[in-house]
Protein backbone atom coordinates (compact mmCIF):
# COMPACT_ATOMS: atom_id res chain seq x y z
CA UNK A 1 0.00 0.00 0.00
CA UNK A 2 1.53 3.44 -0.85
CA UNK A 3 2.40 5.62 1.65
CA UNK A 4 1.17 9.12 2.22
CA UNK A 5 3.12 12.10 1.04
CA UNK A 6 2.72 13.61 4.83
CA UNK A 7 4.12 10.83 6.84
CA UNK A 8 8.02 11.72 7.71
CA UNK A 9 11.14 10.09 6.75
CA UNK A 10 12.45 10.46 9.77
CA UNK A 11 12.27 7.10 12.28
CA UNK A 12 10.06 7.06 15.09
CA UNK A 13 12.84 5.92 17.57
CA UNK A 14 14.20 9.33 16.80
CA UNK A 15 11.26 11.54 18.89
CA UNK A 16 11.66 9.85 21.92
CA UNK A 17 8.04 10.05 22.48
CA UNK A 18 5.92 7.04 23.89
CA UNK A 19 2.16 6.50 24.06
CA UNK A 20 0.77 5.29 26.83
CA UNK A 21 -2.99 4.60 25.54
CA UNK A 22 -6.28 3.72 27.82
CA UNK A 23 -9.22 1.36 26.60
CA UNK A 24 -11.57 3.73 27.28
CA UNK A 25 -10.10 5.87 24.27
CA UNK A 26 -10.39 3.13 22.18
CA UNK A 27 -13.85 1.91 23.20
CA UNK A 28 -15.04 5.93 22.89
CA UNK A 29 -13.46 5.97 19.46
CA UNK A 30 -15.07 2.79 18.41
CA UNK A 31 -18.44 3.86 19.59
CA UNK A 32 -18.59 7.12 17.93
CA UNK A 33 -17.41 5.46 14.14
CA UNK A 34 -19.64 2.70 14.58
CA UNK A 35 -22.74 4.87 15.53
CA UNK A 36 -21.74 7.45 12.79
CA UNK A 37 -21.35 4.26 9.71
CA UNK A 38 -24.73 2.61 11.22
CA UNK A 39 -26.82 6.21 11.05
CA UNK A 40 -25.52 7.13 8.15
CA UNK A 41 -23.97 10.68 9.14
CA UNK A 42 -22.57 12.53 6.61
CA UNK A 43 -18.63 14.79 7.25
CA UNK A 44 -16.12 13.80 9.11
CA UNK A 45 -15.42 11.84 12.28
CA UNK A 46 -13.63 14.18 14.47
CA UNK A 47 -12.94 13.79 18.39
CA UNK A 48 -10.26 15.46 21.14
CA UNK A 49 -8.18 13.38 23.61
CA UNK A 50 -7.56 14.01 26.83
CA UNK A 51 -4.67 13.33 28.80
CA UNK A 52 -1.19 14.12 30.81
CA UNK A 53 2.08 15.24 29.53
CA UNK A 54 5.21 14.17 31.55
CA UNK A 55 8.31 14.50 30.41
CA UNK A 56 8.88 11.95 27.07
CA UNK A 57 5.72 9.95 27.71
CA UNK A 58 1.83 11.12 27.21
CA UNK A 59 -1.04 9.39 28.51
CA UNK A 60 -4.36 9.29 26.20
CA UNK A 61 -6.86 8.32 28.76
CA UNK A 62 -10.22 10.31 28.02
CA UNK A 63 -11.69 11.13 24.62
CA UNK A 64 -14.82 12.81 23.56
CA UNK A 65 -16.74 13.99 19.86
CA UNK A 66 -15.69 17.45 18.26
CA UNK A 67 -18.11 19.46 16.21
CA UNK A 68 -16.64 20.79 13.31
CA UNK A 69 -17.43 23.44 10.79
CA UNK A 70 -16.66 24.20 6.90
CA UNK A 71 -13.57 26.98 6.65
CA UNK A 72 -12.19 28.63 3.77
CA UNK A 73 -11.54 26.49 0.72
CA UNK A 74 -13.83 23.49 2.06
CA UNK A 75 -11.31 23.11 4.63
CA UNK A 76 -13.30 21.39 7.99
CA UNK A 77 -12.04 22.91 11.70
CA UNK A 78 -12.94 22.26 14.75
CA UNK A 79 -16.21 24.68 16.06
CA UNK A 80 -13.86 26.79 18.08
CA UNK A 81 -16.68 28.67 20.90
CA UNK A 82 -18.32 25.21 21.52
CA UNK A 83 -14.87 23.03 21.86
CA UNK A 84 -13.42 25.78 24.01
CA UNK A 85 -16.45 25.24 26.01
CA UNK A 86 -16.82 21.44 26.04
CA UNK A 87 -13.17 21.41 26.98
CA UNK A 88 -13.40 23.46 30.00
CA UNK A 89 -16.23 21.04 31.10
CA UNK A 90 -13.88 18.20 31.34
CA UNK A 91 -10.86 19.61 32.85
CA UNK A 92 -13.66 21.07 35.60
CA UNK A 93 -14.88 17.32 35.68
CA UNK A 94 -11.27 15.57 35.53
CA UNK A 95 -9.02 18.18 38.52
CA UNK A 96 -7.69 14.86 39.96
CA UNK A 97 -5.27 14.32 38.16
CA UNK A 98 -5.64 17.29 35.96
CA UNK A 99 -6.27 16.19 32.56
CA UNK A 100 -5.43 18.54 29.13
CA UNK A 101 -5.74 18.52 25.86
CA UNK A 102 -3.19 16.04 24.65
CA UNK A 103 -4.14 15.59 20.74
CA UNK A 104 -7.80 14.52 18.53
CA UNK A 105 -8.29 11.63 16.67
CA UNK A 106 -9.92 10.58 13.16
CA UNK A 107 -10.49 7.80 10.97
CA UNK A 108 -8.25 7.50 8.00
CA UNK A 109 -6.55 4.95 6.22
CA UNK A 110 -3.56 2.91 7.27
CA UNK A 111 -1.76 4.36 4.66
CA UNK A 112 -1.89 7.53 6.83
CA UNK A 113 -3.33 11.01 7.29
CA UNK A 114 -4.06 13.16 4.30
CA UNK A 115 -4.45 16.90 3.13
CA UNK A 116 -8.50 17.37 5.12
CA UNK A 117 -6.53 16.31 8.28
CA UNK A 118 -4.08 19.39 8.00
CA UNK A 119 -6.34 22.01 9.07
CA UNK A 120 -7.93 20.45 12.02
CA UNK A 121 -4.10 19.44 13.39
CA UNK A 122 -2.27 23.04 12.92
CA UNK A 123 -5.64 24.41 14.83
CA UNK A 124 -4.54 22.38 17.83
CA UNK A 125 -0.83 23.11 17.49
CA UNK A 126 -1.50 27.10 17.18
CA UNK A 127 -4.92 27.69 19.71
CA UNK A 128 -4.40 25.01 22.54
CA UNK A 129 -1.30 22.24 22.20
CA UNK A 130 2.13 22.74 20.69
CA UNK A 131 2.78 19.19 20.96
CA UNK A 132 -1.00 17.33 19.92
CA UNK A 133 -0.61 13.86 18.78
CA UNK A 134 -2.99 12.56 16.44
CA UNK A 135 -4.66 9.17 16.52
CA UNK A 136 -6.18 7.67 13.27
CA UNK A 137 -8.26 4.62 13.55
CA UNK A 138 -7.99 2.37 10.13
CA UNK A 139 -11.86 0.91 9.72
CA UNK A 140 -10.67 -0.37 6.55
CA UNK A 141 -8.33 -2.71 8.54
CA UNK A 142 -11.08 -3.96 10.69
CA UNK A 143 -13.52 -4.38 7.18
CA UNK A 144 -11.22 -6.44 5.56
CA UNK A 145 -9.52 -8.16 8.34
CA UNK A 146 -6.53 -6.48 7.73
CA UNK A 147 -5.10 -6.65 11.57
CA UNK A 148 -2.62 -9.00 11.95
CA UNK A 149 -0.90 -10.67 15.39
CA UNK A 150 -3.06 -8.29 17.55
CA UNK A 151 -2.01 -5.33 15.85
CA UNK A 152 -5.00 -2.75 16.92
CA UNK A 153 -5.96 -1.48 13.68
CA UNK A 154 -4.85 2.63 14.75
CA UNK A 155 -1.66 4.64 14.26
CA UNK A 156 -0.74 7.40 17.01
CA UNK A 157 1.41 10.52 15.26
CA UNK A 158 3.12 13.51 16.15
CA UNK A 159 3.65 16.66 13.72
CA UNK A 160 7.07 17.38 12.56
CA UNK A 161 8.35 20.35 10.60
CA UNK A 162 10.62 19.54 7.66
CA UNK A 163 12.04 21.62 5.30
CA UNK A 164 11.24 20.64 1.43
CA UNK A 165 14.44 20.00 -1.21
CA UNK A 166 13.68 19.68 -4.86
CA UNK A 167 16.72 20.07 -7.55
CA UNK A 168 15.25 23.03 -8.68
CA UNK A 169 15.70 25.17 -5.63
CA UNK A 170 18.68 23.18 -4.30
CA UNK A 171 21.10 25.16 -6.11
CA UNK A 172 19.67 28.06 -5.46
CA UNK A 173 19.88 27.97 -1.73
CA UNK A 174 22.35 30.41 0.14
CA UNK A 175 24.31 29.34 3.04
CA UNK A 176 22.72 29.50 6.54
CA UNK A 177 19.28 30.35 4.97
CA UNK A 178 16.70 27.23 5.20
CA UNK A 179 14.26 26.43 2.78
CA UNK A 180 10.43 26.47 3.85
CA UNK A 181 9.03 23.93 6.57
CA UNK A 182 6.16 21.49 5.67
CA UNK A 183 3.89 19.68 8.09
CA UNK A 184 5.07 15.95 8.40
CA UNK A 185 3.47 13.26 10.49
CA UNK A 186 5.65 10.57 12.07
CA UNK A 187 4.37 7.35 13.38
CA UNK A 188 4.85 6.89 17.59
CA UNK A 189 4.85 3.90 19.51
CA UNK A 190 2.55 3.05 21.69
CA UNK A 191 1.17 0.90 24.67
CA UNK A 192 -1.71 -0.16 26.40
CA UNK A 193 -1.94 0.70 29.99
CA UNK A 194 -5.23 -0.31 31.87
CA UNK A 195 -6.31 0.55 35.23
CA UNK A 196 -8.41 -1.67 37.63
CA UNK A 197 -11.86 0.18 36.81
CA UNK A 198 -11.16 -0.12 33.15
CA UNK A 199 -10.74 -3.75 33.52
CA UNK A 200 -13.93 -3.75 34.94
CA UNK A 201 -15.20 -2.45 31.78
CA UNK A 202 -13.38 -3.72 29.33
CA UNK A 203 -14.40 -7.11 30.57
CA UNK A 204 -17.62 -6.58 30.78
CA UNK A 205 -17.53 -5.00 27.21
CA UNK A 206 -16.07 -7.91 26.06
CA UNK A 207 -18.46 -10.25 27.69
CA UNK A 208 -21.32 -8.53 26.32
CA UNK A 209 -20.11 -8.64 22.82
CA UNK A 210 -20.04 -12.23 22.68
CA UNK A 211 -23.96 -12.29 22.60
CA UNK A 212 -24.47 -8.79 20.81
CA UNK A 213 -26.13 -9.26 17.64
CA UNK A 214 -24.00 -8.43 14.38
CA UNK A 215 -26.21 -6.10 12.45
CA UNK A 216 -24.54 -5.73 9.02
CA UNK A 217 -25.30 -2.30 7.12
CA UNK A 218 -27.37 -4.05 3.92
CA UNK A 219 -30.27 -5.43 6.75
CA UNK A 220 -30.30 -1.20 8.48
CA UNK A 221 -30.83 0.22 4.70
CA UNK A 222 -33.58 -2.90 4.20
CA UNK A 223 -35.29 -1.76 7.14
CA UNK A 224 -34.89 1.58 6.96
CA UNK A 225 -38.81 2.24 6.00
CA UNK A 226 -39.91 -0.10 8.94
CA UNK A 227 -38.67 1.85 11.58
CA UNK A 228 -38.04 5.41 12.95
CA UNK A 229 -34.25 6.97 12.03
CA UNK A 230 -33.44 8.03 15.66
CA UNK A 231 -31.35 10.59 14.58
CA UNK A 232 -34.35 12.61 13.81
CA UNK A 233 -35.77 11.71 17.26
CA UNK A 234 -32.33 12.22 19.24
CA UNK A 235 -30.21 15.17 19.31
CA UNK A 236 -26.49 15.25 20.36
CA UNK A 237 -26.89 16.04 23.59
CA UNK A 238 -29.33 13.70 24.12
CA UNK A 239 -27.71 10.70 22.94
CA UNK A 240 -24.76 11.25 24.94
CA UNK A 241 -27.19 11.62 28.21
CA UNK A 242 -28.73 8.03 27.21
CA UNK A 243 -25.04 7.37 26.88
CA UNK A 244 -24.11 8.09 30.27
CA UNK A 245 -27.03 6.83 31.64
CA UNK A 246 -26.66 3.28 30.03
CA UNK A 247 -23.73 3.01 31.66
CA UNK A 248 -24.46 3.93 34.74
CA UNK A 249 -27.19 1.26 34.46
CA UNK A 250 -24.58 -1.46 33.34
CA UNK A 251 -22.17 -0.53 36.26
CA UNK A 252 -25.21 -1.01 39.05
CA UNK A 253 -25.96 -4.30 36.99
CA UNK A 254 -22.53 -5.34 37.46
CA UNK A 255 -21.94 -4.71 41.29
CA UNK A 256 -25.12 -6.17 41.76
CA UNK A 257 -23.43 -9.53 39.85
CA UNK A 258 -20.38 -9.20 41.95
CA UNK A 259 -22.54 -8.80 45.32
CA UNK A 260 -24.29 -12.17 44.52
CA UNK A 261 -21.26 -13.94 43.04
CA UNK A 262 -19.57 -13.06 46.74
CA UNK A 263 -22.65 -14.04 48.35
CA UNK A 264 -22.88 -17.28 46.76
CA UNK A 265 -19.77 -17.70 47.33
CA UNK A 266 -20.10 -17.34 50.83
CA UNK A 267 -22.98 -19.20 51.02
CA UNK A 268 -21.39 -22.64 49.68
CA UNK A 269 -18.46 -22.95 51.85
CA UNK A 270 -17.75 -25.83 53.25
CA UNK A 271 -18.04 -26.37 57.37
CA UNK A 272 -14.71 -23.94 58.36
CA UNK A 273 -12.76 -24.30 62.09
CA UNK A 274 -14.88 -21.74 63.67
CA UNK A 275 -18.14 -23.65 63.15
CA UNK A 276 -16.99 -27.23 63.08
CA UNK A 277 -14.96 -29.78 64.79
CA UNK A 278 -13.80 -31.20 61.63
CA UNK A 279 -12.60 -28.02 60.29
CA UNK A 280 -12.64 -28.42 56.09
CA UNK A 281 -9.13 -27.89 54.21
CA UNK A 282 -10.74 -26.91 50.93
CA UNK A 283 -11.06 -22.75 51.83
CA UNK A 284 -9.20 -20.45 50.05
CA UNK A 285 -7.94 -17.97 52.81
CA UNK A 286 -6.61 -15.73 50.23
CA UNK A 287 -10.26 -15.12 48.87
CA UNK A 288 -11.49 -14.72 52.22
CA UNK A 289 -8.89 -12.30 53.16
CA UNK A 290 -10.25 -10.35 50.29
CA UNK A 291 -13.69 -10.23 51.06
CA UNK A 292 -12.94 -9.49 55.04
CA UNK A 293 -10.57 -6.35 53.38
CA UNK A 294 -13.05 -5.63 51.51
CA UNK A 295 -15.85 -5.64 53.88
CA UNK A 296 -13.93 -3.73 55.81
CA UNK A 297 -13.70 -0.89 53.42
CA UNK A 298 -17.70 -0.36 53.40
CA UNK A 299 -17.31 1.91 56.44
CA UNK A 300 -15.41 4.39 54.78
CA UNK A 301 -18.10 4.98 51.91
CA UNK A 302 -20.93 5.10 54.56
CA UNK A 303 -20.91 8.91 55.60
CA UNK A 304 -19.56 9.36 59.29
CA UNK A 305 -22.62 11.60 60.44
CA UNK A 306 -25.65 8.70 59.06
CA UNK A 307 -28.59 10.96 60.37
CA UNK A 308 -27.14 14.67 58.90
CA UNK A 309 -27.08 12.83 55.65
CA UNK A 310 -30.78 10.80 55.80
CA UNK A 311 -31.72 14.52 56.83
CA UNK A 312 -30.22 16.36 53.60
CA UNK A 313 -31.40 13.13 51.79
CA UNK A 314 -35.29 13.86 52.95
CA UNK A 315 -34.71 17.23 52.62
CA UNK A 316 -33.87 17.06 48.52
CA UNK A 317 -36.43 14.55 48.14
CA UNK A 318 -38.79 16.78 49.97
CA UNK A 319 -37.44 19.81 47.61
CA UNK A 320 -38.21 17.38 44.10
CA UNK A 321 -41.50 16.63 45.04
CA UNK A 322 -42.33 20.09 46.19
CA UNK A 323 -41.19 21.53 42.78
CA UNK A 324 -43.08 18.65 40.98
CA UNK A 325 -46.21 19.61 43.69
CA UNK A 326 -45.27 23.29 42.43
CA UNK A 327 -45.60 22.38 38.71
CA UNK A 328 -48.87 20.48 39.27
CA UNK A 329 -50.26 23.74 40.67
CA UNK A 330 -48.75 25.89 38.33
CA UNK A 331 -51.11 23.50 35.36
CA UNK A 332 -53.57 23.88 37.06
CA UNK A 333 -54.25 27.84 37.42
CA UNK A 334 -53.51 27.65 34.16
CA UNK A 335 -56.04 25.72 32.88
CA UNK A 336 -58.45 27.46 35.15
CA UNK A 337 -57.82 30.60 33.60
CA UNK A 338 -58.06 29.20 30.39
CA UNK A 339 -61.28 27.65 30.88
CA UNK A 340 -62.40 31.25 32.47
CA UNK A 341 -61.37 32.70 29.31
CA UNK A 342 -63.44 30.72 27.17
CA UNK A 343 -66.57 31.11 29.81
CA UNK A 344 -66.69 34.70 29.60
CA UNK A 345 -66.03 34.78 25.56
CA UNK A 346 -69.40 32.21 25.49
CA UNK A 347 -71.06 34.16 28.38
CA UNK A 348 -70.62 37.97 26.39
CA UNK A 349 -71.89 36.32 22.98
CA UNK A 350 -75.29 34.91 25.36
CA UNK A 351 -75.93 38.57 26.52
CA UNK A 352 -75.10 39.88 23.25
CA UNK A 353 -78.11 37.43 21.76
CA UNK A 354 -80.29 38.21 24.28
CA UNK A 355 -79.46 41.58 24.57
CA UNK A 356 -80.54 41.83 20.64
CA UNK A 357 -83.76 39.89 20.97
CA UNK A 358 -85.00 42.34 23.34
CA UNK A 359 -84.99 45.30 21.40
CA UNK A 360 -86.53 43.62 18.58
CA UNK A 361 -89.28 42.52 20.43
CA UNK A 362 -89.65 45.93 21.97
CA UNK A 363 -88.98 47.48 18.29
CA UNK A 364 -91.80 44.88 16.82
CA UNK A 365 -94.55 45.76 19.97
CA UNK A 366 -93.94 49.91 19.27
CA UNK A 367 -94.63 48.91 15.02
CA UNK A 368 -97.62 47.32 16.25
CA UNK A 369 -99.03 49.97 18.89
CA UNK A 370 -98.31 52.50 16.01
CA UNK A 371 -100.35 50.50 13.43
CA UNK A 372 -103.42 50.23 15.88
CA UNK A 373 -103.14 53.84 16.74
CA UNK A 374 -103.41 54.87 13.42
Amino acid sequence: MATSSLISSQKASDSGLHIHLHPLVLLTVSDLITRHILRRREGPIVGALLGQHNGRDITLEHAFECQVVNGEQETVLLHQTWFEDRLQQYKDVHKAPLLELVGWFTAAPSSGPDEQHVPIHQQILHHYNETAVLLTFHPSDVLEGGSHGGKLPLTIYESVYEGTHTAGNESMEVDGQEGPLDLKFRELPYSVDTGEAEMIGVDFVARGGGNATNVQVSQVADNETQTLNDTSILSSEDEELLTSLTARANAVKMLHTRIKMVKDYLTNLPPSYPDSENPSTDIDHTILRSIQALINRLPILIPADGLAFDQESIAEKNDVALVELLGYLTNGTKNIREMGKKFDTVNNAKQRRTRGNRYGHSQLFEDVEGTVGD
